[in-house]
């Protein structure tokens, strides 16, 4: 029997599948619920640790969620290793080394079993491995030498794509279904949604997120902008209605990001939630949440399976979040919303060539989980000088209502921020109490554009390419490491083929080619600056790009408003109302001067037990795990880690005993260059 067919809703699952973690969000409803009970709100604050696994270092951190099958506990380095350890005592069984020049940046794994043949589907940049679960090495019947290419099949040029898989794909009976990241500028790959048998690697089918002539949708886009446009793809990963046989894939927005002026019109099937048929890949229904999305507000975790109450009867319903900190919820079925959406009017664009949709759906149930405007009485207040500063920073920002467009030359307050709002961390939902658990950062940012003439050296292909994400002056700004010094850790060539092809989470450039993609590394490595060969007028070619993911920061690097800068929350999907809502995280060094409950930016998701637990990592400002009563939102237990926990923890039994697993690396860490180990906790035996 395949394994992935025969799961069932978390509350029948049987008891094989109850002590394990096979699948990334604890099973294909993506509920991150278990059944298991051993540890509960009586004995949590006992929990000590069990094992650890030292993953060594690496630059990036760990996002792992390990899976859990078989007795053994799956996970990655951030060098580049696949290991499987015993998930009793953590010792390893198996490790395989991927060669990876980048390491490995990874959310997960896919497992598939049927019988004897059990396999673990890891990706690794622009490839996806079978990996045999048993031993670790690759499958030689699978693709080509075990390994299939997210490159090919995709209507273009290979070899001028960049597709890497992050978040996991998910298994439907011999299927594997995978998205990927792509390029967030122009030129970008096509966010295409496909299938690959499990077993040979062959495509079975693929659905198109950027419509073709003749295609549903295609009307939403300029005449033949598929040709050109990327992107709308799925990063964030899926759930499965394995009974109905429907997977459900949330997209993100179309290339480029904030500027949208050669695809003109709602551009679907960016930032949906679709709604497929898992055998053929047919669109049943599809929600769109923002209509040409010009501010990065993606669908950005996997969507949750739920089963809800309305007028006393249990409907099955899907719920989706962005990093606009909106809240959805379907039914399954047909995409109908159980709470009511609204469609407002919102700010119009002044910029010249762009055109932003007149109106957007606002869920009326549940209220956002992070505030939607920046005021000036939201500023902090952590010092008088803090709040001075933030004062005379804000007076310089457009802060306007949500979906304001960006402007030319005059930083827009984007609230939430580039990071959520919701982010790929995701949800964990109780089906005993219908409640749903989603973590959410406070941090706003804010950004511009500015003019983009046609690069004419290495500076400006710099700027075009690679400022947004890491700095006008190569000093990084969150979203990506600074490149200062980046000739003594790396040479030329590989420095070179990074660009091209991409590494963890930064996507390839392979359209920078020759003269052009030798100044710009010679930028980079060296400062020179030298002229790039004349090129000619292309689609890719937009009037203005946008200058960066800028986080609205006090001078001493403290968000510059006022706290929680974090919060898990509690809501309740019968009535749309929250149980609960608390500040997640907190700054030791502001603790120590009397600022508790400050909350800090999260990444990663929560855990639910039927012991009555939630279970979360995730604070970038401190280094614990913790457990809260899931009733009340009350703290039970927390312990500091080796290094933060940028994951969602797994729980499991093995040998009578239940395990919480968690992946502690950084890797948004504000000292950065963190340890990587996975920490096992249990009550005392």
């Amino acid at each position: 029997m395949l394994l992935a067919a025969s799961l069932a809703l978390p509350q029948g699952a049987n008891h094989k599948e109850a002590v394990e973690w096979p699948v990334y969000g604890g099973n294909p409803e993506d509920s991150r619920y278990s059944l298991l009970k051993q540890i509960d709100r009586s004995n949590v604050s006992k929990l000590q640790i069990a094992w650890t696994y030292d993953a060594g270092g690496g630059r990036g951190g760990l996002e792992t969620t390990p899976l859990v099958a078989g007795g053994l506990v799956f996970g990655n380095t951030p060098g580049g290793k696949v290991f499987a350890v015993d998930g009793a005592t953590g010792k390893e069984a198996w490790s395989w080394d991927s060669k990876s020049a980048f390491g490995l940046k990874t959310r997960g794994f896919a497992y598939w079993a049927d019988g004897s043949d059990r396999r673990l589907y890891v990706g690794i940049n622009r490839y996806v491995y079978a990996l045999d679960a048993k031993t670790g090495q690759p499958v030689a019947g699978f693709g080509d030498g075990g390994r299939i290419d997210l490159q090919q099949d995709l209507d273009r040029p290979p070899e001028q794509q960049s597709v890497s898989l992050t978040s996991p794909g998910v298994i439907y009976k011999d299927l594997l279904i995978v998205g990927g990241r792509v390029a967030e500028t122009l030129p970008a790959s096509y966010g295409d949604i496909r299938a690959y048998d499990t077993r040979t690697g062959k495509l079975r089918w693929t659905f198109h997120t950027i419509p073709r002539p003749g295609e549903a949708g295609y009307d939403t886009w300029p005449k033949d902008a598929w040709a050109h446009s990327g992107s709308a793809n799925n990063w964030a990963g899926m759930a499965v209605d394995v009974k109905r046989g429907i997977v459900f894939v949330p997209t993100g927005s179309a290339a480029s990001d904030f500027y949208g002026a050669d695809r003109l019109g709602d551009d679907l099937f960016a930032n949906c939630v679709l709604a497929l048929d898992a055998p053929t890949g047919k669109r049943l229904w599809h929600f769109q949440a923002v209509k040409h999305d010009i501010w990065d507000r993606d669908f950005s975790a996997p969507p949750t399976l739920v089963t809800v109450k309305r007028d006393g009867k249990d409907v099955d319903a899907v719920v989706a979040i962005n990093k606009g900190g909106l809240v959805f919820l379907f039914d399954r079925t047909n995409g109908k919303p159980l709470f009511p959406i609204e469609y407002k009017k919102v700010p119009q664009s002044s910029v010249d060539g762009e055109v932003a949709s007149e109106t957007q759906p606002f869920p009326t149930k549940p209220a956002p989980i992070a505030r939607q405007v920046l005021t000036e009485d939201l500023l902090t207040n952590r010092t008088p000088e803090a709040h001075e500063w933030a004062l005379q920073k804000f007076e310089t920002f457009i802060s306007g209502e949500q979906y304001t467009p960006l402007s030319v030359g005059k930083d827009t307050v984007v609230v939430p921020g580039f990071y959520g709002g919701a982010e790929w961390g995701g949800m964990a939902y109780d089906p005993a109490s219908h409640l749903l658990f989603v973590n959410a950062n406070e941090m706003p940012c804010y950004t511009s554009l500015v003019a983009a003439p046609p690069p004419a050296n290495g500076h400006d292909l710099y700027t075009s390419n690679c400022s947004s994400c890491h700095g006008a002056d190569l000093a990084g700004n969150g979203q990506a490491p600074s490149l200062k010094g980046v000739s003594g850790h790396m040479t030329a060539e590989q420095a070179t083929t990074m660009v091209q092809q991409g590494g963890g989470r930064m996507p390839g450039f392979p359209a920078l080619r020759g003269p052009a993609l030798r100044a710009l590394v010679q930028y980079v490595m060296t400062g020179a600056n030298q002229p790039t060969a004349a090129a000619a007028a292309s689609p890719f070619d937009l009037k203005f790009r946008f200058t960066g993911y800028n986080r609205f920061l006090d001078p001493d690097g403290y968000p510059a408003v006022a706290p929680p800068w974090g919060t898990l929350n509690a809501i309740n999907l019968d009535t749309g109302e929250y149980a609960w809502k608390i500040p997640l995280g907190e700054y030791p060094e502001l603790v120590a001067k009397g600022m508790k409950d400050a909350g800090s930016e999260n990444y990663g998701g929560p855990t639910v037990t039927a012991g009555g637990l939630v279970f979360i990592a995730a604070t970038v400002a401190d280094r614990k795990i913790r457990a809260f009563d899931k009733d009340t939102g009350k703290l039970l237990w927390e312990a500091v880690m080796p290094s933060a926990g940028m994951s969602a923890p797994a729980t499991y039994e093995a040998g009578g005993r239940q395990y919480i697993v968690v992946a502690a690396a950084g890797g948004k860490s504000r000292e950065g260059g963190d340890a990587a180990a996975y920490v096992a906790y249990a009550l005392p035996k």
